[in-house]
């Protein structure tokens, strides 16, 4: 499914706080349209804000005449921090517009010509964004048997990337495989992107999904009804532990106890190596009335305190195995994420050969 299109020199997004209901897509056509859209998770998921801001600094900088190639850097600077600030935890964000600063850095020509690089530059984060995210199920379906009956957190699809996915990709590359496999979606309050989200796009995939509350998993893992857990990442430190939409820790947990393999797959991009462990995440809190209202209509008591982080960190001594598309590591995580990190170009053989 399309989560974004560049269009006409507009960026054309998935408004994805429209789904189930309704398919909607917002045309951007400048940097602020797309900073808002990230901020109000029109467009979520680490991979997907990543490639949406490369295109946001490059809206930014369209139709603009500047005097030098200095006052163009200067004012991709400003745009680019603007861009960073929407959303604190996710270091695709970063890493996107970094990669996007560097290019301009490195490109020698005139505002005209470094433009027309910066749009290069965009398109190719978001064609390698779909091309990993395929590595990343080529590798990660070997760790799904047949029959697997998959727990999943949040929504880590082709919605929440450019395209075809990080965790519920793995899915379907065992899927494309021959593997029968169902998974069971958490609703993952408080905005409900396993419900609204994971739900929706299993079903247009004609993959056997089951919906759950949050607080179900453990009844269902008691049961017997669970094989393994798969989420996504919004960053990984150094040592492996991963920061990812609240209640993944509690999976986790739960997972332990119950002698479930817990996996995480994300690309390398989502790897911070400058961070050594999870607690220096930065956890993005968000707006109490997420928590106090459901659907616009209040379900707490006026004036009740709220906390409400969109984020926690599951520590790296409860994760099986993080997925890349340049393998998959094992513990000790700083040891066989550097290793991966130092592997150029390496991508399955067959990577090409998933359908979209």
């Amino acid at each position: 499914m399309e989560t974004m299109r560049w269009e006409n020199d507009t960026l054309v997004l998935l408004d994805q706080t429209r789904l189930p209901a309704r398919v909607e897509y917002i045309h951007c056509k400048d940097h602020h349209q797309v900073a808002e859209a990230i901020r109000n998770l029109r467009v979520r998921g680490a991979p997907a804000i990543g490639v949406a801001a490369a295109y946001g600094l490059v809206l930014g900088l369209g139709g603009k005449e500047f005097a030098s190639r200095g006052e163009l850097l200067a004012r991709a600077k400003e745009i680019a921090r603007e861009l960073q600030l929407t959303r604190p935890t996710a270091v695709n964000l970063s890493w996107a517009l970094e990669r996007m600063l560097r290019r301009l850095e490195n490109t020698p020509g005139d505002p005209a010509f470094l433009s027309r690089a910066l749009l290069e530059e965009a398109h190719a984060i978001y064609r390698e964004d779909i091309e990993t995210n395929r590595a990343i199920g080529t590798y990660g379906r070997e760790l799904i048997p047949p029959g697997a009956r998959v727990l999943t957190h949040c929504n880590a699809g082709a919605l929440a990337t450019a395209g075809y996915g990080t965790a519920l990709g793995v899915i379907r590359a065992a899927v494309a495989a021959g593997k029968e496999v169902s998974v069971f979606a958490d609703e993952t309050r408080p905005l409900l992107q396993g419900a609204r989200l994971t739900a929706w796009e299993m079903l247009q995939e004609k993959i056997p999904v089951t919906l759950i509350t949050d607080n179900m998993a453990a009844s269902l893992m008691a049961r017997g009804g669970v094989d393994l857990v798969m989420v996504g990442a919004d960053r990984i430190a150094a040592n492996g532990d991963v920061a990812n939409k609240i209640g993944t820790y509690g999976l986790a947990v739960l997972a332990k106890e119950h002698g479930l393999p817990f996996y995480v797959a994300a690309p390398l991009s989502t790897v911070d190596f400058s961070l050594a462990e999870g607690k220096d995440i930065p956890i993005e809190e968000r707006d109490p009335a997420e928590v106090t209202h459901l659907a616009g209509q209040p379900v707490a008591a006026p004036g009740v305190r709220v906390w409400n982080p969109a984020f926690d960190v599951t520590p790296a001594g409860l994760v099986t195995a993080i997925i890349t598309e340049r393998g998959v590591a094992r513990p000790p995580y700083r040891e066989s994420l550097a290793r991966l990190k130092s592997v150029v170009g390496r991508q399955p053989p067959d990577v090409g050969n998933h359908p979209a």
